[in-house]
This record gives structure tokens, C-alpha cells and sequence, in this order.
């Protein structure tokens, strides 16, 4: 179990960080209705490629974590308090985010009419409770 769930979570951040790096580098497909908007055109915030590249990063050093977590693969480079603890941070700030601001992001959101409110509520926020909980569960099973 530990195992699976260590491969299916670091294929899936793999695949947001890749998706990242070719949004970074000005790339559109799947561009629409992955930020958040006030109403269906005005965006809550721009992400800069920079800005977009370290998310990337972000999601691949992730990605690591839980590899390294389900025993896949030993990231030996990895600092030993990303070793120990990087899992139940993560999977924390995922369980986090699927609650959510309580106005644009997460189940308790209030925006719920707009493009990103609609795909937040049908895979961005189930998609962080996958993942937070495959994390714990990871913590719990694999020791």
C-alpha cells in the first residue's frame, strides 16, 4: 500500500511540476481556469514565469519527499529534516488547501460561480485531499 500510494503520489506531482515548467516557459494548454478570478475575467493574482518555475521546483522537491517517504527511492541529498518531517508538512499544507481561503480556493469557498471555482471544486480540492491523506497514510503504514 505504502508503495502504491508513494508511486501514484509522486507521479502526480511530477506531472503538476512538468505542467508548471511548460507554463513557465509560456506555454498555454490547460491554462484556463487554474487561477483564481472574481468573476470569469478578472484574475486574482498573476503568476510571473519565475514565480511559476519555483511552484515547479516546489512541486518536484515534493514529489521527492513522498518517494523518499514510501522507501521507493533514497534521495540521499535531501536534507534529513525534509527526510523526517517533509511528509506531514506537505501533507498538511494539501489538507489545508483543500479547506481552503473561505473565498476563492477550497470546499468552504464563496466564489463558487467561475471557471477556477468550478474545476477547484470538481479536481483541484479533492485532488489535495488525495494527497494529503495518501501522505499521512504514507507516515502511518510505512514506519
Amino acid at each position: 500500500m505504502v508503495f502504491f500510494l508513494g508511486i501514484t503520489c509522486g507521479f502526480i506531482f511530477l506531472a503538476l511540476s512538468l505542467l508548471h515548467v511548460y507554463w513557465a516557459f509560456g506555454g498555454v494548454y490547460a491554462l484556463g481556469g487554474v487561477i483564481p478570478t472574481k468573476n470569469n475575467e478578472n484574475k486574482v493574482f498573476k503568476a510571473p514565469p519565475f514565480l511559476t518555475f519555483l511552484v515547479a521546483l516546489f512541486l518536484f522537491v515534493v514529489a521527492m519527499v513522498y518517494i523518499n517517504a514510501a522507501h521507493i527511492y533514497d534521495f540521499t541529498f535531501l536534507p534529513k529534516f525534509l527526510k523526517e518531517y517533509g511528509i506531514i508538512i506537505f501533507s498538511s499544507i494539501f489538507m489545508i488547501r483543500a479547506i481552503g481561503d473561505f473565498k476563492y480556493v477550497g470546499f468552504f469557498k464563496k466564489i463558487k460561480e467561475t471557471q477556477f471555482a468550478k474545476n477547484d471544486t470538481k479536481y483541484f480540492s479533492p485532488l489535495c485531499v488525495f494527497l494529503g491523506i495518501a501522505g499521512f497514510l504514507i507516515v502511518i503504514l510505512g514506519n
